[in-house]
């Protein structure tokens, strides 16, 4: 037996080990499994470079240049929550159409978002080179964070288009049950970017010492070099979908069904990233060391979190073909299997991560390493809420069922986390009404207890809501009336 066979061989002995708990089932959980094993790995290693990024950041620059890392970070995220609207719909539309057995169409939908990217993020790239420092100063009056938030903004959005193509090209080829190959493009750019990373941020060699810019100048080196290589696979024509050149450019019907299927899934990152830039701005009010904090704790948690991306990949990859094939039975009982595996892995990660929180915590420089603690055990809680939400939302997409998760976001987020977050501010503090001029002292001073409760709820919140659309089985409704899978028409 070869290492790799003999590799795989003892991985699957979770599923196995879950079908005898009588946990999940064998078959079926192990189909997420298989699928879900490289997205987690690429994940994993994504959220080691962002760790990295932040513990080199913090040991060469302190707790100010963490904070500044974490608000330039948001302001990423809006280019990311957009490319989240064109790669769900693609893995959503090549997913139904891979099952439809037209595979055609399904390369004509991957240059419809390759399209659609370069639309969206060369206007977002321009806009943060000229107002990166404005844009950071919104969240804070730390000077210091300021310009380290800045800094990293202005360079690193210079890759957001490059970024944004890998991320559809990933996707696309998730779609059509291929999660391996984006798995080892990554197993390429993501060690090269904490190696560039850790050279630039410290100056090793011959190499300038550059702070923070160091840290965006390796990312942006290294998005760079995973779209050239997505690129150039797509472009060959020897994978499970591809990226043809010349032919047909546009077909409006397949833009339409990519941004149906995104658009919620976009707006309901975009309401996270939005409503994450007032929770900042709450945090930063108690000071920047509670910004540091979060920031490393939520780094910290990711690794437990992480699972939840493959998972919710397999999900819209085993739904979508079900659904594509005419077969909905299969399609439910993969979105239910799917979800009992992504639990159970997720919860014993958090598990580990809560035991050793505090000499995690310590590696990244911070001088307050008891609060950090506190966040990462806070982060801990909301494990299973997270994994549910965003397995049952992988669930949904797959079946072109955007909606629910976008409502269960606003909720999660401008109903629970952010009021009861704002308890936390000192009742001194005011708030003006433009319209009425009136001012508002929505806080109770309650502190970091507010912020904790806040961040709990608001997970399992949309839990609670994407499980009981996916459980309500309207879902497969949807799906019919997309046109795009078993008997629909080019």
């Amino acid at each position: 037996m070869s290492v790799r066979a003999r590799v795989r061989a003892y991985l699957f002995l979770f599923p196995a080990a879950l079908d005898r708990l009588g946990i999940a089932d064998r078959e079926k959980a192990g189909d997420a499994f298989d699928l879900a094993i490289p997205v987690m790995v690429t994940g994993g290693l994504r959220v080691l470079l962002r760790v990295a990024d932040f513990a080199m950041v913090g040991i060469a620059l302190g707790d100010e240049a963490i904070a500044g890392l974490e608000f330039g970070f948001q302001y990423y995220f809006v280019g990311f929550g957009l490319s989240l609207a064109v790669s769900s719909g693609t893995i959503s539309v090549v997913s139904r159409l891979q099952g439809a057995d037209r595979p055609a169409r399904a390369n004509l939908a991957v240059k419809q978002s390759l399209w659609l990217a370069l639309a969206i993020s060369l206007p977002l790239t321009a806009v943060a080179w000229v107002y990166a420092e404005p844009l950071v100063g919104l969240l804070t009056d730390d000077p210091a964070a300021i310009d380290f938030g800045a800094t990293y903004l202005a360079i690193v959005m210079l890759s957001m288009a490059p970024r944004f193509w890998s991320m559809i090209a990933a996707r696309a080829l998730a779609g059509s049950a291929d999660t391996r190959t984006p798995m080892y493009v990554r197993l390429v750019t993501l060690p090269t970017n904490v190696a560039l990373n850790a050279v630039l941020i410290f100056g090793l060699g011959p190499a300038p010492e550059l702070g923070i810019a160091g840290a965006a100048i390796g990312t942006a080196a290294a998005n760079v070099l995973a779209a050239g290589i997505f690129f150039v696979l797509l472009a060959s024509g020897n994978y499970a979908v591809a990226l043809p050149l010349g032919r047909r450019q546009l077909d409006l019907g397949l833009v339409r069904e990519i941004l149906r299927v995104g658009i919620p899934l976009s707006g309901m990152r975009l309401l996270q990233t939005f409503g994450r830039f007032p929770f900042l701005f709450i945090l930063a009010q108690l000071g920047t060391a509670g910004v540091a904090a979060y920031a490393i704790g939520r780094r910290v948690m990711l690794l437990a979190l992480m699972p939840a991306w493959g998972y919710a990949t397999a999900a819209s990859t085993l739904v979508g073909q079900r659904i594509g094939a005419g077969d909905d039975r299969g399609a439910t009982e993969y979105g239910w299997q799917t979800l009992r595996i992504a639990l159970a892995t997720q919860l014993l990660i958090a598990a580990v991560l809560v035991l050793a929180a505090r000499p995690v915590a310590a590696a990244f420089g911070t001088e307050h390493v008891g609060l950090t603690v506190t966040f990462i055990r806070v982060f801990g809680v909301a494990v299973a809420g997270f994994s549910v939400s965003r397995t049952m939302r992988g669930s949904l997409r797959g079946a072109g069922d955007t909606r629910w998760p976008f409502y269960g976001t606003f909720l999660g987020t401008f109903v629970v986390r952010l009021p009861v977050a704002a308890l936390a501010l000192p009742t001194a503090f005011a708030v003006t009404v433009p319209v009425v001029g009136a001012s508002v002292h929505p806080g109770l001073g309650l502190g970091y207890a507010a912020i904790f409760v806040a961040i709990v709820a608001d997970f399992y919140v949309k839990a609670a809501v994407n499980t009981g659309r996916f459980r309500s089985g309207k879902w497969r409704a949807v799906a019919r009336a997309s046109g795009v899978g078993a008997g629909a028409d080019d």
